[in-house]
């Protein structure tokens, strides 16, 4: 007979690096990230233990991320229209800081998460806020 290769015995790598790349490349889109989002959540159930990982990684980056530029979004409207009378104007400064520090933060989640995934390991720690 013939042997036929037992495709369940390595681990599925290539869903987990899309979702990173959606998420990367929402740098230059906006859109593609929520996309990487619901490919996390519709996947992470029949993945591996250490896809698992990076599912739950991907997932609270995203929700993380999401609620730090709201935070930023809020503090930029709040600056706006108080920069007309000159009061605003730190406001402005410091949510721009916040919009910087945080796609920082984003991006370099991301690329740890790649870096993790290309080695063939599970995230170490998925569920903290820094890298």
């Amino acid at each position: 007979m013939t042997d036929y290769p037992d495709y369940g015995a390595t681990e599925d790598r290539t869903l987990p690096a899309v979702c990173y790349g959606l998420y990367l490349l929402a740098f230059a889109t906006g859109v593609t990230g929520i996309i990487g989002l619901i490919l996390a959540y519709a996947n992470r159930g029949e993945a591996s233990p250490s896809m698992q990982s990076h599912y739950a990684f991907l997932i609270r980056t995203f929700w993380m991320g999401f609620v730090w530029m709201l935070l930023s979004g809020m503090v930029l409207g709040v600056g706006l229209p108080l920069s007309f009378i000159v009061i605003g104007i730190p406001l402005l400064i410091l949510a721009k800081i916040m919009f910087a520090l945080g796609a920082v933060w984003y991006g370099l989640r991301c690329v740890v998460g790649v870096i993790y995934l290309s080695r063939g390991e599970a995230y170490p720690r998925p569920y903290a806020f820094l890298v």
